[in-house]
């Protein structure tokens, strides 16, 4: 095979390949053509960053860029490529065969230039290969448990038998996953030879991963109504699921892998959490560590990271999420819901333990509004880890306050709900419904809000001047543009670039593919899980629950969060605990969609489970389908003061839909029809 760069043109000495042939002697026999090989390789990797958009798949364009948007309860967005993650539109198959064509290609082709490189270079550059193979088998077995696994390069043109090869069971696919990240470690160093690329130690830590997520379905599939499993039809072969004598021995030992490789990333001491400008007990240097740390590529805490250059390799997160008041030329792709702010410290709450406490009743359809003088009062204790994710309204962003307003009430205090039934039955009420809004049924018009923005906007005349209803950035109930939830992205956004520089591919920010935090979170959840299963410690000498409670504690020190009280223990409360520190920690990183589908969470007979802890999962949703929350201010002309709402998405309103079938995405039909080896889902 001609390696990846071929342009292809006719010859009359057929014998002599064409001049503009790149050929295996160029690139596979010194440094300078490797490091083209290596940079397709990579190119062609499926990474999820601001390139990827769930609903789109692996196509590398970043149109409408945004994150957390993918039924996770992070985010909403008012396009619909906010939706549940049930499938891609570009399904990762053909694409993948490709990648793993070329990774292959160098694992059989490179043994032929062995003497033109010392060991270590040899080593590593063989290790890249499997690194990238077990990278794609991984990301294909997320989507599509058992796969054909293609371990050897295919020459064409071929016969049919030996072009196709049948999809193996799932067991067998996450042990092959294992098997290449672990050559892949013993051959790649410490420090790699290209920027970009893996060293052993990303190496690790994607196989920890990776293994957290086999661990996960082999058990989890077990508490999915009737065991989610089944075989092919074609084959026979159990391509999804795990049978019943073998799910948890398969489980154990890939949590004990995960754990295993977490480990030796955080013995080899060569990374740390981000904490260059970290005070102990000071919030506000809490918070700006964590905003300066997404784009410092000199962070002891990156493992591996995709960079993009200005104005070659570029993306448009800042065009697509930034508040209204920059739209360059959309916004709002990231509205983080109320949901989400509730998983974390520093909010009163009602007696159920999760709800933020707005009024002074019993729940936040009884009493009476609380008061704030600023909207940022309520967020007064919050976490800095929140502030550096989420920009509140009333916050400051790129040296604007951001103005969010639901709207103004102009009648009396105290001020009762503005809403009679806050429940998810009655998430279709809006307050551009009500008759204190419409003037209807004999009601004075006491609330003011705005369809659109601009000259569109409600106005209230107060001490002889005149304030918009919604403000500068909504929410605009016409008008899916403007804010969606009360609350805007702040996460990875670049706060340095000029609001007059925002613009489509104009953002080059790095995205941080794996960081320290995601390997401590991993080897705290396979240490809880190895607990509650009776197993040991994989780990010579360890106390895996004092490596877990450290681990937890360490990442909720510098968010600025609570410390735990106690050690964590081999239970589910301890799991949830781990769970939802992960719901927090990796928010917004393309992280959480895949954590809800391995811990089986979105079905609706498992979906009290969804956000790390035990919420009555009927408050936000109903059979297959639920819906996220925003938190709205609004300001009281006759008190002079704030005070908040929570109600369900007022704008551009999702609602999200999920069934068992769905933690298996259907195989590519014209893949199956084609084959008579390429088996379809079980019940597809």
């Amino acid at each position: 095979m001609a390696a990846v760069i071929v342009s292809a043109v006719s010859c009359t000495e057929m014998d002599l390949p064409p001049k503009n042939t790149v050929t295996d002697d160029d690139l596979l026999s010194n440094q300078a053509g490797m490091s083209i090989y290596m940079a397709t390789l990579y190119s062609k990797m499926p990474w999820e960053e601001f390139k990827y958009m769930a609903q789109w798949g692996i196509n590398w364009n970043g149109w409408l860029a945004s994150l957390g948007i993918e039924g996770t309860g992070e985010a909403l967005d008012r396009d619909g490529v906010c939706t549940s993650f049930t499938n891609e539109d570009t399904p990762y198959w053909g694409r993948a065969f490709e990648l793993l064509r070329n990774a292959n290609h160098l694992i059989e082709t490179l043994p032929s230039y062995r003497d033109n490189y010392a060991e270590v270079a040899y080593n590593e550059f063989l290790g890249q290969a499997y690194f990238v193979r077990a990278y794609v088998f991984y990301k294909m077995a997320c989507r599509f448990g058992g796969i054909p696994l293609v371990t050897r390069e295919i020459d064409y043109p071929a016969d049919a038998e030996t072009l196709e090869v049948p999809r193996s069971s799932e067991r067998e696919t996450w042990e092959q996953v294992l098997a290449d990240f672990d050559m892949a470690v013993s051959l790649l160093p410490a420090t790699p030879t290209f920027d970009g690329t893996a060293n052993k130690f990303a190496a690790l830590a994607f196989k920890a991963e990776a293994m957290l997520y086999a661990g996960s379905v082999a058990k989890y599939n077990e508490n999915v109504s009737g065991r989610l499993t089944g075989v092919g039809a074609k084959t026979g072969v159990r391509v999804m699921g795990f049978a019943e004598n073998e799910w948890q021995e398969c489980s154990n030992k890939w949590f004990a892998e995960a754990y295993k490789a977490a480990r030796e990333v955080m013995n080899s001491g060569k990374y740390s959490l981000y904490k260059k400008s970290w005070v102990k007990g000071d919030r506000e240097a809490q918070y700006k560590n964590m905003v300066a740390m997404w784009q410092d590529l000199t962070s002891p805490e990156n493992l591996l990271v995709k960079q993009y250059e200005y104005p070659t390799v570029t993306h448009g997160l800042d065009a697509y999420c930034s508040p209204f008041i920059f739209r360059a030329p959309l916004c709002s792709g990231s509205c983080p819901s109320l949901d989400f702010i509730e998983l974390f410290d520093g909010f009163d709450r009602y007696d159920d333990g999760y709800t933020i406490r707005v009024t002074d009743g019993k729940d936040n359809a009884s009493g009476n509004y609380l008061l704030f003088d600023s909207p940022m009062d309520l967020f007064a204790n919050a976490e800095p880890r929140l502030r550096a994710y989420v920009i509140f309204p009333g916050d400051v962003y790129k040296k604007r306050e951001i103005e969010v307003r639901g709207g103004i009430y102009t009648g009396p205090a105290p001020i009762k709900p503005l809403l009679k039934d806050y429940s998810y039955s009655a998430a279709d009420t809006k307050y551009q419904h009500l008759d204190i809004y419409t003037g209807s049924n004999g009601a004075s018009k006491t609330l003011f809000l705005s369809p659109n923005s601009g000259t569109n906007q409600e106005t209230v005349t107060i001490d002889g001047v005149k304030m918009n209803a919604a403000g500068e950035n909504g929410p605009f109930y016409n008008n899916g543009e403007g804010n969606l939830t009360g609350l805007y992205l702040r996460k990875y956004l670049n706060e340095d670039q000029p609001a007059e520089e925002i613009g489509e591919g104009k953002s080059d920010q790095p995205f941080i593919l794996m960081r320290y935090a995601d390997v401590l979170l991993a080897a705290a959840e396979a240490a809880v899980e190895l607990s509650i299963a009776g197993v040991a410690s994989p780990v010579e000498g360890d106390n895996m629950l004092q490596v877990a409670t450290q681990a937890i504690n360490d990442i909720r020190e510098r968010a600025g969060a609570e410390l735990l009280s106690g050690s964590l223990a081999g239970n589910n409360d301890s799991r949830d605990i781990v769970r939802k520190e992960r719901r927090k920690e990796l928010a917004f990183e393309h992280k959480t969609k895949w954590d809800l589908r391995r811990w089986r969470v979105l079905d609706e007979d498992n979906r009290d489970g969804f956000w790390g802890e035990q919420r009555d999962s009927k408050l936000y949703s109903s059979g297959t389908q639920f819906r996220f929350k925003g938190l709205y201010p609004f300001y009281s002309s006759e008190t002079g003061k704030y005070f908040f709402d929570e109600s369900y998405q007022w704008v551009s309103m999702k609602t999200f839909n999920y069934n068992v079938l769905d933690y298996y995405f259907a195989i590519p039909s014209g893949e199956v029809s084609k084959s008579k080896y390429i088996d379809q889902q079980p019940n597809r």
